[in-house]
């Protein structure tokens, strides 16, 4: 039986003035390092992670660089297939400004229709959700006797879980709160995903 843990990266100024981040570079500020930090601890004392995959994006990149500190694994890559959602021209809105003026766009507003919408230059949740689940099946595949900790967005999470507890699209993304740094482990036993601690942020307090 082998172990994934998806993790959260630490809060960003964009997260903290609501803005939307898609693929935008945007780093960590120092409250986003300092649950960087815990999140390392929390994973060194809990889990003997054997290796890391993460997101390519900077909040992602620069959150792994806290994790090091405090994990000692050698085997880490990042990748594109577990990046946030493109959103194309609407990056950098205000989340107000998105779902009040863009209410097209919304799986909550628009319900399935706005699952299909696609930003100019971005991805629609259909296409971002079967890019991420794509990913989930191949990391479900190679994982044997090992832990392997995803440093990823919040997006990414919403998709995997809305998945395995076999919710719908809308309720996959109301029904799920992912804090910064928030942690959700996975048991993997051959096709079968049993899913544990869900998206705890209990470490970030300690």
């Amino acid at each position: 039986m082998g172990t994934v843990v998806l993790v959260r990266h630490g809060e960003t100024e964009w997260n903290d003035e609501q803005r939307v981040q898609g693929w935008a570079p945007v780093g960590l500020n120092e409250r986003g390092r300092v649950q960087g930090a815990a999140l390392g601890q929390h994973l060194a004392d809990r889990y003997d992670v054997d290796r890391i995959v993460a997101s390519d994006l900077r909040r992602t990149v620069e959150t792994l660089r806290e994790i090091r500190r405090a994990v000692d694994v050698d085997d880490v890559t990042t990748s594109r297939a577990w990046r946030e959602r493109d959103f194309g021209v609407l990056q950098g809105l205000g989340y107000e400004a998105l779902f009040h003026g863009y209410p097209e766009y919304s799986v909550v507003e628009a319900g399935y229709a706005g699952a299909e919408a696609r930003p100019e230059g971005g991805e629609s949740w259909i296409d971002f959700r079967e890019r991420v689940l794509d990913a989930w099946d191949a990391l479900q595949a190679e994982v044997d006797d090992e832990t392997v900790v995803v440093v990823t967005h919040g997006g990414p999470i919403h998709v995997v879980l809305g998945e395995l507890r076999g919710l719908d699209i809308i309720e996959s993304i109301a029904d799920i709160d992912v804090g910064n740094c928030a942690v959700t482990e996975i048991e993997i036993d051959g096709t079968v995903a049993i899913l544990g601690r869900e998206c705890v942020v209990a470490h970030l307090d300690e």
